[in-house]
C-alpha cells in the first residue's frame, strides 16, 4: 500500500513539474488563446491513451508504474486526459447519450463552478 502512494506522490511531483514547464516556455506567447493549457491538455489526453491501450497489459497489473504514470504523473500533469479517456470509454461502449451528458455537464457545471468560486472569492 505504501508504495501506491510512494508511486503516486513521485508521479504527481513530475507531472506538476512537467506542467509547470510547458507554461513557463509558453508564458511568453502574445496569443490571446491559452496555449500552453491547450497543449498539456491534448498531450495529457494522447499519453493516457497511449498508456491505457498499448501498455495496458503491463500497467493494469503493475502495483507502481500504474499509480505513477496515470493517477500521479497524468493526474498532475492534467485531468483532463481522465476527462477525456472516460468520454472516449462511453462512446467505445456505445453510451453516446451518456457520453453527451458527460461532456456537456462537465463543461457547463465546471464554467459555473468557476463563475461562482471567481464571485464568492472576490467577496470574501
Amino acid at each position: 500500500m505504501l508504495t501506491k502512494f510512494l508511486a503516486v506522490a513521485i508521479g504527481g511531483a513530475l507531472g506538476s513539474v512537467a506542467r509547470y514547464a510547458l507554461n513557463t516556455v509558453f508564458a511568453s506567447t502574445l496569443l490571446p488563446f491559452p496555449l500552453a493549457t491547450f497543449l498539456i491538455n491534448v498531450t495529457g489526453s494522447f499519453a493516457i491513451g497511449l498508456a491505457l491501450s498499448f501498455g495496458a497489459s503491463r500497467i493494469a497489473h503493475d502495483d507502481f508504474l500504474r499509480p505513477f504514470l496515470i493517477v500521479g504523473f497524468l493526474g498532475a500533469y492534467t485531468t483532463f486526459s481522465t476527462f477525456e479517456f472516460e468520454t472516449f470509454e462511453l462512446i467505445n461502449t456505445r453510451n453516446l447519450a451518456l457520453a453527451f451528458l458527460y461532456v456537456s455537464l462537465s463543461f457547463a457545471l465546471g464554467l459555473i463552478g468557476v463563475l461562482a468560486g471567481t464571485a464568492i472569492g472576490k467577496r470574501i
